[in-house]
């Protein structure tokens, strides 16, 4: 369940870092937020079923410094890069 939430709070913040970046790929605070959530959550969700290790340590409840770092990268990361495609689609379309 943590690792779900740091997914998704890294996300919104990689969704509105990358939607503030590029004005290209901005679709608002709000639309950001989300579609940073959104992919922040499928991409660390996905990092966590290919690296057994942190789905293992999580379980023990020892989740380390690292394994958190991962989760916050790979949150990011997807939230990041599902903006960028949202927003790039959506001002193709306008």
């Amino acid at each position: 369940m943590e690792q779900l939430l740091i997914n998704l709070v890294a996300g919104a913040i990689g969704g509105n870092a990358a939607g503030k970046t590029s004005p290209s790929f901005d679709i608002g605070t709000l639309g950001n937020t989300i579609a940073g959530a959104v992919g922040g959550g499928v991409l660390g969700q996905i990092v966590t079923a290919l690296l057994p290790a942190i789905t293992a340590a999580a379980q023990t409840g020892n989740l380390s410094i690292g394994g958190i770092i991962t989760q916050v990268v790979s949150g990011g990361v997807g939230g990041a890069v599902l903006t960028a495609i949202i927003g790039a689609i959506k001002n193709r379309a306008a």
